[in-house]
């Protein structure tokens, strides 16, 4: 069973962030260009973009697929979307629970950078597999263990509450795709860093992609002055000689096949 609280806040959280997203998307611009190679080369299939976000791929694929669907948990993104992106993209309110789609009705599953916020993968890849026509694809990214670890070690200078997201492991990862009807057909996963003028300026742009939603957190309130200067200082061992704070993002691209019967 899914928290619909923890539902509600994710859909707040990145509904928030739907003007300011585009902006601070760098790594989603990064991680959803290398999945297209990937991209099937028919153009008379039914796609689904699941977290389409502000629809910004979206957009894309209606430029190359005869049949596009937005799918996303965030009114407020959808809305960004709908203003602001192609009119022939259908676009429709859920989350990867529970997909508003029939059965065995899409080609190609497209996900960038959307399943480490969902608590039971296990749960989104059935329904991606329920929805996928036999022979369909799941081309997807997502974030692994390792990620903004320079931020973590910087707040455990600090406290032991979680004030970062944890995300599985490769080898844990890899599990979840070990299922009779599937096959991950093929992977990889590297390092993306990119370069911030001060911590203040990675914060902005978490908080500016709706990232900065961490579940379990003990307290909930801002960090205080004194707390945050703390860590700030425990950042400095991370930045290079130009002055350049570096964060660390452990991107897997995967390209996954339902098996036909």
């Amino acid at each position: 069973m899914i928290d619909k609280n923890k539902r509600d806040n994710i859909a707040k959280s990145f509904g928030s962030a739907s003007q300011s997203y585009d902006i601070s998307a760098r790594l989603q611009r990064f991680s959803g260009k290398n999945l297209m190679p990937w991209l099937p080369k028919r153009h008379d299939i039914t796609v689904l973009d699941l977290g389409c976000g502000t629809g910004f791929f979206t957009d894309i694929l209606a430029a190359k697929y005869q049949h596009v669907i937005g799918v996303d948990i965030s009114a407020n993104m959808l809305s960004y979307a709908n203003n602001n992106r192609s009119k022939t993209i259908t676009w429709l309110e859920g989350d990867a629970y529970h997909l508003p789609i029939a059965d065995q009705s899409i080609d190609l599953v497209y996900s960038n950078l959307m399943i480490q916020w969902c608590d039971s993968l296990e749960l989104v890849l059935k329904e991606v597999l329920r929805v996928l026509k036999p022979g369909g694809l799941f081309v997807f990214s997502t974030l692994l263990d390792g990620t903004l670890h320079e931020l973590k070690s910087s707040w455990k200078a600090v406290d032991d509450d979680r004030h970062v997201i944890d995300f599985k492991s490769l080898q844990e990862l890899k599990r979840y795709f070990e299922i009779p009807n599937a096959k991950l057909l093929e992977f990889h996963d590297k390092p993306v860093v990119l370069e911030y003028e001060n911590v203040l300026h990675l914060a902005r742009e978490l908080k500016g992609l709706g990232a900065n939603h961490v579940p379990e957190k003990s307290n909930r309130g801002l960090a205080g002055k004194e707390k945050w200067q703390k860590m700030m200082n425990a950042y400095e061992q991370f930045v290079e000689q130009d002055s350049i704070f570096p964060a660390t993002y452990q991107v897997f691209s995967g390209l996954m096949v339902k098996l036909k019967a």
